[in-house]
């Protein structure tokens, strides 16, 4: 039913709150029976480009354009290239470095996060490999000491990498200690729950399937509301100098 302009998503020059019922879907070179919503890209100003793809049975994701991280959300996914292929189930992910010939395949319907990156260099130090993992064999760490916020790291937090994703993921009630302030832009899926998120001097309601992009320097915060605990997926730039390779 038509809402009458109505949306909780709001576009600002720092921030944008991309909630569900504002999603276009859009196919990207090379796909194959799947469509993508894409969520941030170059075109706002952003460094990176995320994107949710929805993949029929066989469906293919197109060529990477750089650096290439899945974390599927739904149904399960084939990141193969001759004599190396990994099936990734739901909670499951990789990490492709730029230039890799991964292929990625749905063996049944699926739905993924997908963040894709070109590739800044770092003096004398070589670039990342390929990484498969599972969230459930991730370490968790409280945050700032706090047993109620958890913290998963997805992607080593080495040189050979110049961004991170994390899960973040907050009992009831709890809250960032803080307002952050920083030179890292980030790019966030609310998984699970929900709560209240600050950006810039704006304060949104947020919830499961709702996407958010930070810009570098917005002041950005988060306290989880209701009964069930809340979770996100967030991706920040890391390990390199603001002016570019040293």
């Amino acid at each position: 039913m038509h809402n009458l302009g109505e949306t909780r998503s709001s576009y600002q020059r720092t921030h944008l709150l991309q909630t569900p019922d504002t999603f276009v879907r859009t196919v990207l070179p090379g796909m194959k029976n799947a469509v993508a919503i894409v969520h941030v890209a170059p075109q706002m100003g952003a460094a990176f480009t995320q994107y949710t793809a929805e993949l029929e049975v066989g469906g293919v994701l197109g060529p990477a354009a750089g650096q290439r991280f899945i974390y599927v959300l739904e149904g399960e996914l084939d990141a193969g290239k001759p004599g190396d292929t990994h099936w990734m189930a739901a909670g499951e992910y990789a990490y492709l470095p730029e230039g890799s010939t991964y292929t990625v395949s749905a063996t049944n319907k699926s739905r993924a996060v997908v963040i894709e990156k070109k590739y800044f260099p770092s003096s004398g130090v070589p670039s990342g490999v390929a990484i498969f993992g599972d969230e459930k064999e991730i370490a968790s760490t409280a945050l700032m000491g706090d047993a109620d916020l958890q913290v998963q790291v997805m992607i080593p937090d080495k040189p050979e990498y110049d961004f991170a994703v994390n899960l973040m993921s907050y009992q009831p009630g709890t809250a960032l200690a803080m307002v952050e302030i920083h030179v890292m832009e980030h790019g966030l899926l609310m998984l699970e729950g929900g709560g209240i998120y600050r950006l810039g001097d704006h304060w949104y309601p947020v919830t499961a399937g709702d996407f958010i992009w930070m810009a570098p320097y917005c002041p950005q915060w988060f306290g989880a509301l209701g009964k069930t605990p809340a979770k996100y997926i967030i991706y920040k730039d890391s390990n390199r100098h603001p002016l570019g390779e040293v």
